[in-house]
């Protein structure tokens, strides 16, 4: 992840390696040079009970790899079985697309990468389960 950038509004927080970082008063950009940091913005943290659809419980798992509490090694096979799975149901060029962007991510042990991909899946999910409850 060598180059990221992580643009923080006035008092936002952010988890690196494990510590939690809260930006001062004012706006600013951090930049992440070390390889494979795990990084998650709190602000976009999902709680584990709001896991409750496929595609957040997908991001729920990438989402312990960055905050420390699962080991990459370990959820790579579940996390590419729910890319597979999501895969066989989000079947239009621009899920398939993250859905892509996600598992090479997965692979390549980028997991911000591929919650970001994975969060791009969330606004379609949301409006295709509020069209099946109508």
């Amino acid at each position: 992840m060598s180059g990221l950038v992580l643009k923080l509004g006035p008092h936002e927080r952010v988890l690196i390696n494990g510590a939690v970082i809260e930006n001062g008063d004012k706006r600013s950009k951090l930049s992440i040079m070390t390889p494979h940091a795990n990084i998650l913005r709190l602000r976009d943290a999902i709680h584990p009970e709001e896991a409750t659809t496929p595609v957040r419980r997908v991001c729920y798992i990438a989402q312990l790899v960055l905050s420390g509490d699962a080991v990459a090694g370990d959820t790579r096979h579940q996390l590419l079985r729910g890319i597979e799975q999501l895969s066989q149901v989000l079947v239009d060029p621009d899920s398939r697309s993250l859905l892509a962007q996600a598992g090479a991510a997965v692979m390549e042990n980028e997991h911000y990468q591929a919650l970001k991909a994975l969060r791009g899946l969330l606004p379609r999910e949301e409006r295709l389960l509020a069209a099946a409850r109508a």
